[in-house]
């Protein structure tokens, strides 16, 4: 799954405004985020298996830290944690905020549990390992990921506005930009390797200063 993770993010922005549209896309997607690093260190590790699933040619047989039910609450923890040291001069709903984010975190694995075949692990290591494997149907995932992804634009427009041209095309780009990855990924042809993958995957990391600029650029809607 890739721009239903993001979707949720822009859906986080309606619920906790408080926090950017940039920290929204971290918490979504730091499991992915922190996996290309890990692969490059050979923490954990990825094959390349053409026809593994009819929308996924990656076999992700070994990643506990990153994509584990336990490691994602670990992660879920250190982000809200991060977030309350971030924000302590700040007032307000700032541990609702952080717990928002940390569940945040966690919604990026449950959401992979619906497209991964059995892969994912509860915890690290040793299991059990999950996965309903809907990449082998691509109808209904590719209908999943734009229902979910639509609706939290939706609500992240509902949410905020546009004061600028920046807040307005910069957010069309955004949205273009991520639905053109999504396709391509899904459609285009398999990596040549395991190295491109994890450098490849690190481009993502540029998506938060990103979210981030296009939010300083939009303010909350008129009720």
């Amino acid at each position: 799954m890739f721009v239903g993770h993001f979707g949720l993010g822009l859906a986080g922005k309606r619920i906790a405004p408080r926090a950017s549209l940039g920290t929204w896309f971290l918490a979504v997607q730091l499991l992915d985020l922190l996996w290309p690093l890990f692969l490059l260190r050979g923490w954990e590790h990825v094959r390349i298996t053409p026809g593994y699933t009819r929308m996924n040619p990656l076999d992700f047989y070994d990643y506990p830290l990153t994509h584990s039910l336990l490691g994602a609450c670990v992660w879920a923890v250190l982000l809200g944690t991060l977030y309350l040291l971030a924000t302590r001069r700040r007032g307000g709903r700032r541990r609702t905020v952080a717990l928002l984010l940390a569940a945040g975190v966690v919604s990026h694995w449950l959401l992979d549990v619906l497209v991964h075949r059995a892969d994912l692990p509860v915890l690290p290591w040793i299991g059990p390992y999950v996965g309903l494997g809907l990449w082998n149907q691509p109808a209904l995932t590719l209908g999943l990921e734009l229902l979910i992804f639509g609706a939290g634009i939706a609500l992240y427009l509902r949410a905020t506005r546009a004061r600028d041209a920046a807040g307005r095309w910069g957010f069309a780009a955004l949205i273009g930009f991520l639905l053109l990855t999504w396709l391509g990924t899904a459609f285009g042809p398999p990596p040549p390797d395991e190295g491109i993958i994890a450098w490849s995957a690190l481009l993502l990391w540029l998506l938060v200063p990103w979210a981030a600029w296009v939010d300083r650029h939009r303010e909350p809607a008129a009720p």
